[in-house]
């Protein structure tokens, strides 16, 4: 289980096309402040929670209403030694039809157990996929301030 990538999988009752467009609408689902695009190939946008975390993605696949891969090509996080971790990793998102549902797995590829921040981060993405990117799916209204809301999930370190 050391190299199991963090993963979750959700189901909601919206089309392939909602979730889509949902997850590119980063600003609506991601606590933090957010700079660039996020809705299409080859965009760079930038991440960033306080003096938590801030970090550089790259959108390096785009299927609509199917899948969408970022690389995280900068990295920083203040609360573990390696403040790099995150660097070179992806985050994906798989998007599928099942049985009248729409299924979203998510997967940061190379997060894993053996990552320092890995159990803050997967609480974070546990919170932010299930609560967050779920409402705004359901109703079209993002919670980008989740973290002042729930500032449990975030590192104490």
């Amino acid at each position: 289980m050391k190299n199991s990538n963090y993963t979750i999988t959700i189901t909601v009752p919206q089309s392939p096309e909602k979730v889509f467009d949902a997850i590119t609408n980063v600003r609506g689902w991601w606590s933090g402040e957010i700079d660039g695009e996020t809705d299409k190939p080859g965009a760079e946008f930038t991440y960033r929670y306080q003096d938590f975390h801030r970090s550089k993605q790259k959108v390096v696949e785009f299927v609509p209403s199917k899948k969408i891969v970022w690389e995280v090509v900068e990295s920083h996080q203040s609360f573990v030694k390696q403040k790099d971790e995150w660097k070179g990793t992806k985050i994906q998102f798989e998007i599928s039809e099942k049985k009248g549902s729409t299924q979203l797995k998510f997967t940061h590829v190379g997060l894993v157990p053996a990552f320092e921040c890995y159990s803050d981060c997967a609480g974070a993405w546990g919170s932010l996929i299930t609560d967050n990117l779920r409402q705004l799916i359901a109703t079209g209204k993002g919670q980008p301030n989740a973290f002042k809301e729930k500032p449990d999930i975030l590192p104490t370190r």
